[in-house]
């Protein structure tokens, strides 16, 4: 195996874990396909793969660069991605108190437009100063200073290809009908264990000092 081979499996490693691993994004693609089916979690998964996707482009160009040397850049994305997270704390906890029978008695809500879907996850992604500074990492890790274009567009396209499997594969996975099931059964234990998660991120990320 080639040393520029090992090299690119090295970053694409490094991403798969950084991408795949739990999150803000991913636990809310698991919830909206357990709740609301495949067909809306793809959605909101569209969304976050074109956030991460951007971030990885402006890093790849050197301009998510300036934005680490401006703090009052990064602290309005905190500031708005932190507030966004708590939001969705309050939503799923909200969830999370009602009973079973209520959920079931009371008049059922309208499902979100694969529109509001996309926007939600690309507004996750792109409020979440953490992967600017990952992005930042993961080129640096496969970029030298001497990169040529060629090698550049085979680490975004990879990551992109990367992004598009785990994030989808996420709405897939958990919208089969065992996953759906399973939200029937345990639908408050679910909800509350996303409000927490939620609310953590986004108290993290409005406390954090970087």
């Amino acid at each position: 195996m080639s040393a520029e081979l090992q090299h690119l499996l090295l970053v694409y490693g490094t991403y798969v874990i950084a991408a795949g691993s739990p999150g803000p994004s991913n636990m809310r693609i698991m919830g909206v396909a357990m709740q609301q089916g495949r067909q809306a979690a793809l959605a909101l998964a569209a969304g976050v793969v074109t956030g991460s996707v951007f971030w990885g482009m402006m890093a790849a160009t050197g301009i998510s660069v300036l934005l680490t040397r401006y703090a009052e850049v990064l602290t309005a994305l905190k500031i708005f991605g932190g507030l966004y997270l708590l939001f969705l704390a309050f939503k799923a906890g909200r969830a999370a108190v009602i009973s079973d029978e209520r959920a079931m008695a009371r008049a059922p809500t309208p499902p979100s437009s694969r529109t509001a879907l996309y926007r939600q996850g690309l507004l996750m992604h792109l409020g979440n100063p953490k992967s600017v500074l990952a992005w930042i990492a993961l080129v640096t890790l496969g970029l030298g200073t001497d990169a040529s274009w060629q090698r550049v567009a085979v680490i975004l396209s990879g990551c992109a290809v990367l992004s598009v499997t785990i994030f989808c594969g996420y709405a897939v996975l958990f919208s089969t009908a065992p996953m759906v099931r399973l939200y029937r059964l345990v639908r408050r234990w679910i909800e509350g264990t996303l409000s927490i998660a939620f609310g953590f991120a986004g108290l993290r990320l409005l406390l954090a000092r970087t």
